[in-house]
């Protein structure tokens, strides 16, 4: 039980951060289209209804039963009803990020459709688990789904894994030669990276600790975590377009030495031009911030 305590304390760290970042963006972003706003508002109601499940259920264990040892092996209402919410966040997230990899890869239906199985298969899997885990009562009966907890945190790594490579790759794909352009480029792949890094890295050790530990609570904090990590990773998404598209844009001088007129040939002029260096990258995040960055 202790690793589920812990595990309620982080998610809820993640949720004031979640509050942060929510407050921060209807502040920076009054503008944005009203199915965006609508998306982080049911992201953000999705998180607090999780929060207070997972806070019911840690109360129940550790105060409302505290001293009977026996009540630990019995499954709390709230612990399977917090996964519907939790795999809502993460279908919201992942949908989102999906649109962004369409959107930035010129509408490739071949790395979309490898993306949206991978999200669609992780839904169908939470369903399932869930499905069959609501008639269970003790948590002996539920080390029994240990296939379908597994394949629900190995394909919750595989998109991330799969999201961050396809976009560090498109943007790899273009750079322009200019530093600041590339600069802004670097600056994305390295957001990109960051962002889906944490989620990766939660889901593989939930993956793990089910595998090894079955019988134990441990899967179940990092569970209680991971759909905060994507609500976060969404918001920051969101809420980083501003300075991403501030770095992108951005003019270079040149100086370019031309033939004088009316001058002698041993002469010539230096004339300094301004040459713009946006990219059309850059143009892109203010066309379309919704499917961008």
């Amino acid at each position: 039980m202790g690793a589920t305590l812990i595990g309620v304390i982080l998610a809820s760290a993640l949720w004031g951060v979640t509050c942060v970042q929510v407050w921060m963006y209807y502040t920076n972003y009054p503008k944005d289209p009203w199915h965006l706003k609508a998306l982080v508002a049911a992201v953000f109601i999705s998180d607090t209804v999780h929060e207070i499940l997972i806070c019911h259920s840690i109360y129940t264990y550790l105060v409302t039963n505290f001293g009977n040892g026996a009540e630990l092996g019995i499954i709390v209402w709230s612990i399977l009803i917090e996964v519907l919410f939790s795999v809502s966040i993460i279908l919201r997230s992942r949908s989102f990020l999906a649109l962004r990899v369409w959107k930035f890869s010129g509408k490739n239906m071949y790395i979309t459709a490898v993306v949206v199985l991978l999200v669609v298969g992780e839904f169908i899997s939470v369903l399932y688990y869930t499905g069959r885990a609501y008639n269970l009562k003790t948590y002996a009966e539920l080390a029994a789904l240990q296939g379908p907890s597994m394949t629900i945190n190995a394909l919750g790594a595989a998109g991330d894994v799969v999201i961050a490579v396809s976009l560090c790759t498109m943007l790899h794909k273009s750079r322009t030669g200019f530093k600041r352009s590339d600069t802004m480029v670097k600056r994305l792949m390295l957001f990109t990276i960051n962002t889906g890094l944490l989620t990766s890295i939660c889901a593989i050790a939930s993956l793990i600790s089910i595998a090894a530990s079955p019988n134990t609570f441990i899967y179940i904090a990092f569970f209680f975590m991971m759909g905060r990590l994507y609500s976060n990773t969404l918001m920051a998404t969101l809420n980083a377009r501003r300075a991403i598209r501030t770095a992108g844009t951005s003019e270079e001088a040149m100086s370019v030495s031309l033939p004088g007129v009316g001058v002698p040939p041993s002469r010539s002029m230096n004339l300094t031009v301004r040459v713009d260096t946006t990219r059309e990258l850059t143009r892109d995040l203010r066309r379309d911030e919704v499917c961008m960055f």
